[in-house]
């Protein structure tokens, strides 16, 4: 009888180590999509204390300062739509740089664009070479994904390589942070978003600049999309009535967060 009790004993002791071997496995590999509530009277969501840890470990932000008044505008490309123009002709009436984070299809098929956005001195952010689901590949696997739009980028500009990441529609878990932290990236998630990628969908620049107004807040990370006619026309707007409530326009680099061995500022 006492064999059949050291054996359960045995198993069960199995059973936990196994479990307790596996928990920091699952908990890495747990895909997240990354998501605010919108921030409203100019006070911005938390992504909540647990998410907040892992990414100030991995050296990830979403926001600045709550106590400045600036924005960081940042937009995601994946393709072109005929609007970028506009959008680099506004920032650069407006003396605003921003942070373009480009998959590998807009690097090679929009290059003039491309080089128009370095030579007005805006950053060139990673949003990985083919727009995967990082958060199903291996460590490597992001690695490579990461490395193979910069390879394509020294190739194709006078960049060497890009420091910031954003996953592909915010897809991510521990791994990809910890993946792209190993091999010099920091991560640039956000604050403020709308629905903005619908190339067929028209609503005017009245709602790109109403949405974007119902979530401005101090040291907002706004993320934008270049293949919205909303945002080429309330993009002006916006800009305009955020300057008249005191706020400035800023960049990634101007953010305290150079905590990677690779500083933010050294791109070319």
């Amino acid at each position: 009888m006492w064999k059949y009790h050291v054996f359960g004993i045995v198993l069960a002791a199995f059973v936990l180590s196994m479990g307790f071997f596996y928990q920091p496995f699952s908990a890495q590999s747990k895909e997240i999509h990354w998501g605010l509530k919108k921030a409203t009277k100019e006070v911005p969501a938390e992504a909540g204390a647990e998410l907040d840890a892992m990414l100030e470990k991995h050296g990830a932000v979403y926001k600045g300062s709550p106590d400045k008044k600036i924005i960081y505008f940042t937009f995601d490309n994946g393709y072109e739509n005929g609007y970028t123009e506009s959008i680099l002709d506004t920032l650069k009436q407006e003396n605003i740089k921003a942070t373009f984070f480009l998959t590998g299809h807009y690097l090679e098929s929009a290059a003039p664009l491309v080089k128009r956005m370095i030579e007005d001195g805006h950053q060139i952010g990673n949003h990985s070479y083919g727009h995967p689901n990082l958060a199903r590949l291996s460590k490597d696997e992001v690695k490579k994904e990461l490395q193979k739009f910069d390879q394509r980028l020294s190739e194709l500009t006078p960049l060497k390589r890009t420091t910031v990441t954003r996953p592909p529609e915010g897809i991510f878990n521990e791994q990809v942070l910890e993946a792209a932290n190993e091999i010099g990236y920091q991560h640039i998630f956000w604050s403020v978003a709308f629905i903005d990628w619908h190339r067929d969908q028209k609503k005017g620049g009245k709602y790109a600049y109403d949405q974007l107004m119902s979530q401005i807040h101090p040291g907002a990370i706004i993320l934008m999309h270049t293949v919205s006619p909303d945002n080429a026309e309330g993009l002006p707007m916006f800009i305009k009535e955020a300057r008249k409530m005191g706020y400035t326009f800023g960049t990634l680099d101007e953010l305290n967060m150079n905590n990677l061995d690779i500083p933010l500022s050294s791109q070319q």
